[in-house]
């Protein structure tokens, strides 16, 4: 059965990155930089319940089949050591921050470094926070999720998700803090960060396939949820959420349906 199971994951795995990626353009296939267009409150036109209908670009985001976040459920959840450690190989580089309407962005403008997934390698282009958390786990939420988004040389979204329940302040938090206040629509140098300072704390890690959690919602992003859960401050997370000006109390789209996704658990072997 456990060899099924590994057939069955790198299936899916080949199969999610020869897929259309249900855009029209190529550059739908990335997280827009604008938020404006849409918001997270309830009852709104331009909430979650409505990006498909804003956009013809973002009908992923109601009619897709594998979108993100979902709740992962441990009594759902598969094994698979075949996984293997996440392979990751980051930089110091070039980087600047951005307020893109709901959350805050920081983009590396080098070669800021690669993780490995089945032997294809994805470049770290950004990362920025939802709070809370988007992911669940049985159902519950923590205060805080980074977003590590990475693109290989195809055009292959794969994105390391990092949670975080409020405690000590984060050490990569700390550093970018600083210059978040004043910033706006246009970049602001940041000088050199490494995101070799983002600390995973864990080995283990959940993997499936599923989407952007922003607009256009493109499907086919391989996942990483890390399963430690790490902690940062109350001030911390108030400060990115007070940065953007944006008037919601959260930027966390509502959990998606899995639709018969599987997600699978790496643990190192003792």
């Amino acid at each position: 059965m456990s060899n099924l199971i590994q057939l069955l994951f790198f299936t899916s795995l080949f199969v999610s990155s020869q897929l259309p990626l249900c855009t029209s353009s190529d550059t739908d296939t990335e997280e827009t930089e604008d938020e404006r267009e849409f918001d997270y409150l309830q009852g709104s036109k331009k909430g979650p319940k409505y990006w498909g209908k804003i956009n013809p670009h973002w009908q992923a985001c109601e009619r897709g089949d594998m979108q993100s976040p979902i709740d992962i459920l441990n009594s759902e959840v598969h094994e698979m050591p075949a996984l293997g450690k996440l392979r990751r190989d980051y930089k110091p580089a070039q980087a600047s921050v951005k307020n893109r309407g709901h959350d805050i962005m920081v983009k590396w403008r080098g070669g800021a470094g690669t993780i490995t997934i089945n032997e294809t390698e994805y470049i770290l282009k950004q990362c920025h926070w939802h709070s809370p958390s988007e992911h669940t786990f049985n159902g519950s939420r923590h205060q805080l999720e980074l977003h590590m988004v990475h693109e290989s040389h195809q055009g292959k979204t794969a994105v390391v998700g990092i949670t975080y329940k409020y405690g000590t302040p984060d050490p990569f938090l700390a550093k970018i803090i600083p210059s978040i206040g004043s910033v706006g629509e246009e970049e602001k140098d940041l000088g050199i960060v490494n995101p070799g300072n983002v600390k995973f704390g864990s080995r283990k890690y959940y993997r499936y396939v599923g989407s952007l959690t922003v607009p256009p919602c493109t499907e086919g992003v391989i996942w990483t949820i890390i399963k430690k859960v790490r902690t940062a401050s109350r001030e911390q997370i108030r400060a990115l959420r007070e940065a953007v000006h944006d008037h919601c109390e959260t930027n966390a789209r509502p959990v998606q349906h899995e639709k018969g996704r599987n997600v699978w658990l790496y643990t190192p072997r003792s």
